[in-house]
C-alpha cells in the first residue's frame, strides 16, 4: 500500500489493554504514514455491532493520562519521524459534557491542521466478512468527528499487528473502576517548547486534560535561552509560538490558549489571580514549589503542583541526556544539513568548496585539520593573511601608505601586533585596513582553489575565521560554522593565548556574534564535548557532503 502525508488512528482497545497494543499499532501505522498521525481515543468503541456508532465524551480518567504519556513514549522510540498528535475533542469531564453539547463531542466535524488522507484503526472483525461492515462504520464515525475529503482509504490494522490476543486474554477482567481526574479551570505551564517533541507534547496534552478554561503558557524569551545547551540552534520566538497554536488547536480547540513570553523564572504564574494548577515534571518541581512560594508572598493562593513524569529517550547517547530532550535534538542536528546550499552557478561543481567559520576558541581550526585528514585541501586563511603582508606584496605597500612606516619591524616586515593597536576599537582605521588586505587574501583563495581544481581534487575548506565579514562566502559552495559557548571560549583564549579574560571577551565581542554566524550556515559543528565526540560530529557531516556532492554530479 503506497504512503500516506497525513492519517487519523481511532483506537477502540479498552483502556486496559490499550498500553500493550500501542506500539506494535504505531509501528504498524507508521508504515503507512509518514509525516503527522492523529490519534483519537475511543476505548471500547463497537464498528462491528450492526448499528452506527455516534462520538461520545470520555471522562478524563487517572489511567488515561498514563495511557497519553505510554503512547508518546512509544511514538518515539517506534516512530520518531511522525508528528504524533493525540486529540482530546471528546475527552471531558462529566459536569462539563452535559452542559451545551447536546450532540457531542462534534457538534459539527472539526477541522485539522493538515488534511487527512487515510484512517486506520486497532479495530479487530470477529471474522473477515465483517470487515466491510466495518470500513463503512468506520467512514461515517470519522466524518463525524473531523474534517475529510469523501473517500478516504480506510485500513484496519490488525492484520498487519504481532498476535497480542493470547497477552490480552491475561488481562480478562483485569479493568476496574476507574478513577477520574481533577479537573481545573485555569492551567499554566512554562518552557522553551524548542522543536516539539514527545515530552513536549505529554505535557501540553495532559496539561489540557487537566484544564477546562484556560490554558496559559510561558515560553522562554531571550533572556531565559542564555544557558541553554547549543542556544544558537534553538528556533525562533515566533516559530515556536507558531507551533504551539497549531498543536493546540489541533488537540482542544474548545481551550482559550494564552501563550505569552517567560524572561524570568516566574512569569505571569505568580501574579494571575486565576490560576489554579502547576504542571511539572519531577525535574521543575522545585521551579512549581517556587512560584507557590512567590504567588503566597504576593497574597495569592498556591497552586496545585500536577506531576507527570520525564519521558526516557531510547536513543539517546553517552553525551545526551537520558530524558527526551530539545537539547538532545540540537546536539542531533550537528553536522546536519540545516539549509540547503544557495545555488552557485558562478562556481565550478567542483573541487566543492566548503567556508569553515567560527568565532575566536571555537574549534574552528581543529575541525578543518580533521577534514584535511578525511582528504579535503585545507586552505588557511590565516596563512594567507601573512602572505598579503609580506615585502613585495601588493596589500604591504597600501597597509604602509596607510599606517605608516613605524608599524615595521627591524627586516622591514610588518608587525602585526604593532599594526593591532592602531585599529583597534578605531572603526575607521580598521575598515581601511581591511579594505586593503581582503582583497588579496580572496584572489590568494581563489589560486589555491584553481590549484586544487588542477590536481583533480574533490574539496576545499576554507578556514576562514572573517568569511561572513569579508563577504566571501561567494567563493564557496556551503557555510560551515563551528559553535561554543562564550564562557567556554573565554577559557580556552586565555589558556592559548595567555591574556586577561577582559581580553578574550573584547576580542570575541569584536567578531560576528555565533548566532549571527548561523543564520548563514548550512552547517554547524560544535567542539563543546571529547574530541571524539567532535570526530563523530566531522565524520558524519564529511559522509554527508559526499552524497551531496554525487547527487549533485547525477543531477547535471
Amino acid at each position: 500500500m503506497s504512503m500516506f502525508s497525513t492519517g487519523i488512528l481511532v483506537l477502540t482497545s479498552p483502556l486496559h489493554t490499550l498500553p500493550l497494543r500501542i506500539a506494535p499499532v504505531l509501528s504498524s501505522a507508521a508504515q503507512l504514514v509518514d509525516r503527522t498521525l492523529y490519534v483519537h481515543l475511543h476505548p471500547g468503541l463497537n464498528l462491528g455491532g450492526g448499528g452506527q456508532p455516534r462520538p461520545v465524551f470520555i471522562p478524563p480518567v487517572v489511567d488515561l493520562s498514563t495511557l497519553i504519556s505510554r503512547l508518546y513514549s512509544n511514538a518515539a522510540d517506534v516512530c520518531g519521524h511522525l508528528d504524533v498528535r493525540v486529540l482530546l475533542t471528546n475527552v471531558r469531564g462529566q459536569s462539563a459534557a452535559c452542559g451545551g453539547t447536546p450532540n457531542g463531542p462534534f457538534p459539527t466535524p472539526q477541522p485539522l491542521s493538515h488534511s487527512p488522507e487515510v484512517v486506520l484503526t486497532d479495530f479487530a472483525p470477529q471474522d473477515p466478512g465483517q470487515s466491510h461492515q466495518v470500513t463503512q462504520c468506520l467512514q461515517k464515525y470519522t466524518g463525524r468527528c473531523y474534517v475529510c475529503r469523501p473517500g478516504l482509504p480506510l485500513v484496519l490494522l490488525h492484520a498487519r499487528m504481532t498476535r497480542l490476543r493470547e497477552t490480552e486474554d491475561g488481562l480478562s477482567g483485569a479493568e476496574e473502576k476507574a478513577e477520574t481526574s481533577e479537573t481545573y479551570s485555569d492551567v499554566v505551564v512554562g518552557g522553551t517548547f524548542d522543536r516539539l517533541h514527545g515530552a513536549h507534547k505529554t505535557l501540553l496534552n495532559i496539561s489540557c486534560l487537566l484544564a477546562n478554561r484556560r490554558f496559559l503558557i510561558g515560553v522562554c524569551d531571550q533572556a531565559m535561552l542564555k544557558k541553554k545547551v547549543l542556544k544558537e540552534l534553538i528556533e525562533p520566538y515566533s516559530l515556536r509560538v507558531q507551533r504551539l497554536q497549531e498543536f493546540l488547536q489541533d488537540i482542544k480547540p474548545s481551550l482559550q490558549v494564552e501563550i505569552v513570553p517567560l524572561d524570568d523564572p516566574f512569569g505571569v504564574s505568580v501574579v494571575d489571580p486565576l490560576l489554579q494548577c502547576i504542571v511539572v515534571s519531577e525535574e521543575t518541581r522545585k521551579g512549581g514549589e517556587a512560584v507557590n512560594k512567590k504567588r503566597t508572598e504576593n497574597g495569592l493562593p498556591a497552586l496545585v503542583l500536577h506531576e507527570i513524569q520525564l519521558l526516557k529517550d531510547a536513543h539517546h547517547t553517552e553525551t545526551e541526556e537520558e530524558k527526551i530532550s530539545s537539547s538532545s535534538l540540537r546536539s542531533r542536528l550537528l553536522g546536519t544539513l540545516l539549509t540547503s546550499p544557495k545555488d552557485t552557478p558562478h562556481l565550478p561543481p567542483l573541487p566543492y568548496v566548503i567556508g569553515l567559520t567560527g568565532g575566536s576558541g571555537s574549534g574552528k581550526s581543529s575541525i578543518a585539520r580533521r577534514l584535511e585528514a578525511l582528504g579535503a585541501v585545507r586552505i588557511d586563511c590565516d596563512k594567507l593573511g601573512h602572505e598579503v603582508y609580506q615585502p613585495g606584496a601588493a596589500a604591504y605597500h597600501g597597509v604602509l601608505e596607510r599606517f605608516g612606516s613605524d608599524i615595521l619591524n627591524e627586516d622591514k616586515t610588518i608587525n602585526r601586533r604593532a599594526l593591532g593597536r592602531k585599529v583597534f576599537g578605531n572603526q575607521e582605521q580598521l575598515k581601511a585596513l581591511t579594505s586593503t588586505v581582503w582583497p588579496d587574501i580572496a584572489l590568494l583563495v581563489k589560486s589555491r582553489i584553481s590549484q586544487a581544481r588542477d590536481e583533480g581534487k574533490q574539496v576545499c575548506v576554507v578556514d576562514a575565521a572573517v568569511l561572513l565579514e569579508a563577504g566571501w562566502t561567494d567563493l564557496v559552495h556551503e557555510v560551515w560554522v563551528t559553535l561554543i559557548p562564550e564562557e567556554e571560549a573565554v577559557l580556552r583564549i586565555t589558556e592559548r593565548d595567555g591574556v586577561t579574560t577582559e581580553d578574550a571577551l573584547r576580542r570575541l565581542q569584536s567578531q560576528w556574534s555565533s548566532s549571527k554566524q548561523v543564520e548563514h550556515a548550512n552547517v554547524v559543528l560544535s567542539t563543546l564535548w571529547e574530541p571524539e565526540v567532535t570526530q563523530k560530529q566531522v565524520l558524519k557531516a564529511w559522509n554527508l557532503l559526499q552524497k551531496r556532492i554525487q547527487q549533485r554530479q547525477e543531477g547535471q
